[in-house]
């Protein structure tokens, strides 16, 4: 198991090589036909996650993205918790060929704040 200081470097550098999008901006992609990936644990996706996203925890990520996303340019929006593995996991789809890609900034936390205040508005 990989320790926080791990994933927390892991993340950073590959924010070196990966496209981060705001909860808003995730929202416009998602409206426009971007598959939303959750890449967190089995459990945490059971205690809720975003409507309509596909649960592929990190680990998994390698061996099951091919029959979740077939086609290697379709556009893709990553999040987690808090945005250190989607962009781990944004990184890996990158490495495995796929062309738009992105990491929702801040995860599932911001996406939900964000929503709220998308709500009200």
């Amino acid at each position: 198991m990989q320790s926080v200081q791990d994933i927390v470097r892991l993340a950073n550098e590959a924010r070196t090589r990966i496209k981060e999008v705001s909860p808003v901006e995730s929202f416009a992609l998602v409206d426009s036909g971007a598959i939303l990936i959750d890449v967190r644990e089995e459990k945490e996706f059971k205690a809720g996650s975003i409507a309509g996203a596909i649960h592929i925890s990190r680990g998994q990520l390698a061996g099951r993205i091919g029959n979740a996303v077939p086609d290697k340019s379709s556009p893709i929006v990553c999040f987690c918790a808090v945005g250190h593995r989607s962009a781990i996991a944004a990184d890996t789809l990158q490495q495995l060929g796929y062309l738009n890609v992105t990491s929702m900034a801040g995860g599932l936390k911001s996406y939900l704040v964000s929503s709220s205040d998308r709500k009200s508005a």
